[in-house]
């Protein structure tokens, strides 16, 4: 038997590797959370229903648009399911993670903190495709009626996540866990109602309209709307706020983001 067979060759596991693993924990831990659930699924899911069975609000409908109210509440609902993950769910669970030093710890494993954001990234990923299909199903057993097409919609969702993460990743890295705990359900409240997700824009004063178009809510609403109701392109005036607002919101996190 040659010598060193059955000696150990420690060292850490590929990148690649370990973002998938942190990824699987972090969807775990995100998904037994109830406080979470109920942002994330219960309630977007029993607005969609609510709304879409009593009439409320007066949905306007565009030439070629959708009739039904569901198709006008869908886009807004699955907008509002994008930011309960990717800004208030991760916000709330990255602050508390700093203020336990959990963060901390796993910055001093093998583990890059870019590749924890990583991992991070893609659990909200993971939770708003089970979002999405959720929602979605809900929705066709309302009947909605979707138009347009669906990359549109996805490239939408792709930069609403970007720019929800990176405001989410802001507060947390700055704020104390409480004070995030109750700024993030406080947004989250604001920008239901003033976010064009329920109540139309068009309900509002003509200069808070031009305001409230400029929030990213408003901007993924309105733009998955464009795609989702009326069939439309995708709408770039929409995707370059919800671009910018990415790019303000990560980089801010980026340079401002506290470990401890």
């Amino acid at each position: 038997m040659s010598a060193g067979t059955f000696t150990p060759a420690p060292g850490a596991a590929p990148v690649s590797r370990m973002i998938l693993a942190q990824t699987a924990l972090e969807t775990r831990m995100l998904l037994r959370n109830g406080e979470q659930l109920l942002l994330t699924v219960v309630i977007p899911a029993l607005l969609l229903v609510l709304f879409s069975s009593v009439d409320i609000i007066t949905v306007p409908v565009q030439e070629g648009g959708g009739g039904k109210s569901v198709d006008f509440l869908a886009p807004g609902v699955l907008a509002l399911a994008v930011m309960s993950t990717a800004f208030t769910g991760q916000a709330i669970a990255t602050g508390f993670d700093r203020r336990y030093g959990v963060l901390k710890r796993l910055g001093a494993s093998p583990l890059p903190r870019w590749a924890l954001m990583a991992a991070k990234t893609l659990s909200v990923l993971v939770t708003e495709v089970l979002q999405i299909a959720l929602l979605t199903a809900i929705a066709f057993a309302l009947g909605w009626s979707p138009q347009g097409n669906p990359l549109s919609a996805a490239a939408l969702i792709l930069l609403g996540t970007a720019a929800f993460s990176g405001l989410g990743l802001l507060m947390a890295g700055t704020l104390k866990a409480e004070l995030t705990l109750a700024a993030a359900n406080l947004v989250f409240l604001l920008l239901l109602v003033g976010g064009g997700v329920i109540v139309p824009l068009e309900k509002f004063p003509e200069a808070v309209q031009e305001v409230l178009g400029l929030l990213p809510i408003a901007a993924l609403s309105e733009g998955l709307r464009e795609v989702l109701q009326h069939g439309g392109a995708l709408p770039w005036a929409d995707a370059a706020v919800l671009t910018a607002w990415a790019v303000l919101g990560l980089g801010a996190a980026a340079r401002f983001f506290r470990w401890e």
